[in-house]
């Protein structure tokens, strides 16, 4: 019995999170135009609320852009996402999937825009061919569409990543322990 209410607590979480997950669109091609818009957007977001990451960004070697939505309910949290990663010497984008477990004490729902500044080729080599990430976390957002409040984070991952992050809607109050992983998106890269 309690094993069945594990699982579906479980699905009552994390079930309403898979339509977020996947970026809109049938085909690879109407997908691609989904990210695309989510990276113009976000990126235009962050540059509108940090207006030095706009400087930080065109001198990279290359940055990363992702929309995820994550829960937490009491010990258990997860979510997931989608995004691109660009080459800004070679303008080369690598369309990626992400996906996030967490162990801690929260609760919520939240969508999160993630950017990472690569200054070093080997940083974005490293991310888009092994993309782990494993770190803490402690977040609180209230935001509804325009209404509400959240923090736009930036953090220095390493000497050559520096992370920004942005919520866009959702409540959340959680302190955790989270590994994400990021991947390839086979079915959108050429």
């Amino acid at each position: 019995m309690k094993r069945f209410l594990l699982m579906l607590l479980a699905a009552v979480i994390f079930l309403p999170l898979t339509a977020c997950l996947a970026p809109q669109g049938d085909s690879p091609e109407e997908k691609r135009v989904a990210i695309q818009r989510m990276h113009n957007e976000t990126l235009a977001q962050l540059y509108k609320q940090r207006p030095t990451a706009e400087n930080v960004v065109s001198k990279a070697a290359g940055y990363a852009v992702f929309s995820n939505v994550n829960a937490q309910y009491l010990f258990l949290g997860g979510g997931g996402g989608y995004g691109v990663a660009v080459n800004q010497f070679s303008k080369q984008k690598t369309y990626m999937k992400m996906a996030q477990v967490g162990l801690g004490l929260g609760l919520g729902v939240q969508d999160v825009r993630v950017v990472f500044v690569f200054h070093s080729a080997r940083a974005l080599d490293g991310f888009i061919n092994s993309g782990w990430e494993f770190g803490g976390q402690a977040d609180a957002a209230a935001k509804a569409r325009d209404k509400g409040i959240a923090v736009t984070g930036e953090i220095s991952i390493d000497a050559e990543t520096t992370m920004y992050t942005m919520s866009e809607s959702g409540l959340m109050a959680k302190v955790n322990l989270a590994g994400t992983k990021y991947w390839k998106d086979d079915s959108l890269n050429y």
